[in-house]
């Protein structure tokens, strides 16, 4: 079911909303940011995103086919979400960083369900053979 959430980065500089079913899964990947960013993400459609403040303070980071716009705090670090175009995966999303969300307990974060995909080798919707570490 969607609910609202919000979320930030870890200076507040850059807030959002979105409209998020943690029920329906999150995602971590193995491509080369992700693995080193840890990253933990849930999959939105733009129109259920909703940047609030801060998009003065966001810095751009992209590389190899710059599909993605990866988002961060220029003066924090903290990357709250990325932006992204697809076709593969369904086209226009948002990627929106689990930890970067306000307010879930422990509780709640231990119950979203991780699903795993194998980007350092462009098979998106296989598993990686070792997730132990991301």
């Amino acid at each position: 079911m969607l609910k609202t959430y919000f979320g930030s980065c870890h200076c507040g500089d850059v807030t959002f909303a979105a409209e998020i079913d943690l029920t329906a899964g999150s995602g971590r990947c193995n491509c080369s940011i992700c693995t080193k960013r840890r990253a933990w993400s849930v999959i939105v459609r733009p129109h259920d995103f909703r940047l609030l403040r801060g998009e003065d303070k966001l810095s751009d980071y992209q590389f190899g086919t710059n599909s993605m716009h990866h988002r961060f705090c220029a003066r924090c670090g903290c990357a709250p979400f990325g932006e992204g175009d697809i076709p593969e995966i369904g086209g226009a999303f948002i990627a929106i960083a689990v930890n970067c969300l306000d307010e879930l307990t422990p509780e709640e974060l231990a119950a979203v369900p991780v699903s795993y995909s194998d980007g350092r080798n462009d098979a998106w919707r296989d598993q990686p053979r070792e997730v132990a570490y991301l």
